[in-house]
């Protein structure tokens, strides 16, 4: 079961936040703080969803780095 950085339970389709500024491994971009991600989807490992973010693609983010809109 994945929950945001707040124990609020995620869910596939859900919008979240990135509430840290994070560094994207294998490319030189970043994700800012404050960053809206659409339509997560749940990933076999808890704690872990995969999302595509404009900009770099499909990345897997940790749920502790995201808050629930």
């Amino acid at each position: 079961m994945a929950k945001d950085s707040n124990g609020t339970e995620l869910n596939a389709g859900d919008s979240v936040t990135v509430i840290k500024d994070l560094k994207v491994k294998g490319a030189s971009s970043t994700i800012k703080r404050g960053t809206t991600i659409k339509n997560i989807k749940l990933t076999s490992k808890d704690g872990e969803i995969e999302c595509k973010i404009n900009g770099v693609g499909t990345v897997v983010l940790k749920c502790e780095f995201l808050k629930k809109i």
